[in-house]
C-alpha cells in the first residue's frame, strides 16, 4: 500500500501541475512540469519507484522488475490520481472553455509519432537511470526523467499536447484539452513506446534478462 500511495501522490502532483500551468497559459510550464515531475522521483522513488505513469509501469513490468497484481494497482492509482488532480486544477485555475486537441487526418499520425518517440524517450531513460544494475543507488535519476519530460514537453508540446503518459492523457481529457473520442491516439502511442522502450532495454542490456 505505500508503493500505491506514493504513486498516487506523485501522479497528482505531475498531473495538478499540467492542469494548471496549461489552463493558465504559462510561458515555462514545461520546465515546471519536468520540475515536479522530478522532484516527485526524488521524493517517491524509494518507496514505489517513482513512476507516475502507466506506460512507464508496462516498460518496468516488460524488463521484468514488477509483478502483474501490483503494476495494475499502479495503473488504477495513477489514472485516479490524475482525474482527481485533473478537476482539483480546473476548480484552482477556473478557466473557462478551453480548446480542445482533436487530430483528424493525416494530423493522426503526426500526434501519434511525436507520443511514441518521447514515451520511448521517457521509458528508456527509465528504466536505464532507475532499474539498470550497472550504476544502483545513483543520485542523477529524478534530474533524467525530469528533464526528458520537460525537452519533449518543448519540442512536440505544440504538436501533441506532450502528454507521453496514459494518466496525463486521462487528465488532460477531463479538463477538456482532449477529446474524448480521440484519448485513443495518446493511449496507443504511450502503451507502444512503453512496450518497445523495454525490448531496447533488454536488447541493449542482455545482462538484465537474468535473475539478479
Amino acid at each position: 500500500m505505500r508503493s500505491y500511495a506514493a504513486e498516487f501522490i506523485g501522479t497528482f502532483f505531475l498531473v495538478f501541475t499540467i492542469g494548471c500551468t496549461v489552463l493558465a497559459k504559462a510561458p515555462l510550464a514545461p520546465l515546471a512540469i519536468g520540475a515536479v515531475l522530478m522532484v516527485m522521483v526524488y521524493a517517491g522513488g524509494h518507496v514505489s519507484g517513482g513512476h507516475f505513469n502507466p506506460a512507464v509501469t508496462l516498460a518496468v513490468l516488460l524488463r521484468g522488475r514488477i509483478r502483474l497484481v501490483d503494476a495494475a494497482a499502479y495503473w488504477v492509482a495513477q489514472v485516479v490520481a490524475a482525474v482527481i488532480a485533473a478537476f482539483t486544477a480546473e476548480y484552482v485555475v477556473d478557466p473557462g472553455p478551453v480548446a480542445k486537441l482533436s487530430p483528424s487526418g493525416g494530423d493522426i499520425w503526426v500526434v501519434m509519432l511525436a507520443e511514441v518517440l518521447f514515451t520511448f524517450a521517457l521509458a528508456y531513460v527509465v528504466l536505464n537511470v532507475a532499474t539498470s544494475r550497472d550504476h544502483p543507488d545513483n543520485s542523477f535519476y529524478g534530474l533524467a526523467i525530469g528533464f526528458t519530460v520537460a525537452a519533449g514537453a518543448f519540442a512536440v508540446g505544440g504538436i501533441s499536447g506532450g502528454a507521453f503518459n496514459p494518466a496525463v492523457a486521462a487528465g488532460t481529457g477531463t479538463l477538456g484539452l482532449i477529446a474524448w473520442s480521440k484519448i485513443w491516439i495518446w493511449l496507443l502511442a504511450h502503451l507502444a513506446g512503453g512496450a518497445a522502450a523495454a525490448g531496447a532495454f533488454l536488447a541493449l542490456n542482455p545482462a538484465e534478462r537474468t535473475p539478479e
